[in-house]
């Protein structure tokens, strides 16, 4: 199997992993449901485990990318370090998200009979909200920053498909203009439309990795 291969496979199977998380991810309030406590806590940390593994697994791919896109113009360089970057916050995210909020809630539930220690407790389940949101913004303005450089020296060198620059360009200044302005919040149905529209770019730059015979213009 060729590194562009193994590259192009990873790319695939780690966008399809986040996806999955993104599917089954359970929201704060549904820690809070009468009785659901343990089973949404459970899934919240299956989940994020999941996106945990397929962080570094798109990262491994992200190298195999960048190159392949490689050119004197350093584009591809400049984006895998912007996706490191975002690989970071991600792990912080799904950290905080998986693995530290349901603790807290547990602490809130079995707190619920003493006013004083359960808001205490309901303010740190908030100030985790607040610090899962910080890193998620981190994630999405960097990762869509590095998948506008990758699509630009798509565009610029003449490697793979000249619709996949053009989508990944559109998609990450669209995504970052949305986040930074307001318009689109990062909850669990606007975070997990980010992770879809990435996933799409990844997956079809992944079949084009796999893909033998797929190399640089002459020149580039």
């Amino acid at each position: 199997m060729t590194e562009d291969r193994k590259s192009g496979l990873a790319l695939i199977a780690g966008s399809i992993g986040l996806i999955i998380t993104m599917a089954f991810h359970p929201t704060g309030h549904d820690l809070f449901v009468p009785g659901q406590l343990e089973h949404v806590a459970r899934l919240g940390v299956a989940v994020h485990t999941l996106a945990l593994f397929c962080i570094p697994v798109l990262f491994i791919g992200a190298l195999g990318l960048s190159r392949r896109l490689d050119a004197p113009d350093r584009l591809s360089l400049c984006a895998v370090v912007a996706y490191g970057f975002a690989g970071v916050a991600a792990m912080n995210a799904a950290a905080i998200s998986g693995l530290v909020a349901p603790g807290i809630a547990r602490q809130i539930v079995a707190a619920s009979s003493t006013n004083a220690a359960a808001d205490t407790w309901r303010m740190l389940f908030a100030y985790s909200g607040t610090l899962n949101q910080a890193f998620a913004m981190v994630f999405v303005v960097a990762s869509s920053t590095a998948l506008m450089l990758w699509s630009a020296g798509i565009l610029r060198n003449g490697v793979f498909s000249r619709g996949l620059g053009v989508y990944g360009c559109v998609l990450g200044l669209l995504t970052v203009v949305a986040v930074l302005s307001g318009h689109l919040r990062l909850n669990v149905h606007g975070f997990g439309l980010v992770v879809l529209g990435q996933a799409i770019w990844f997956v079809v730059a992944g079949v084009l990795l796999c893909r033998p015979g797929t190399r640089p213009a002459a020149g580039s």
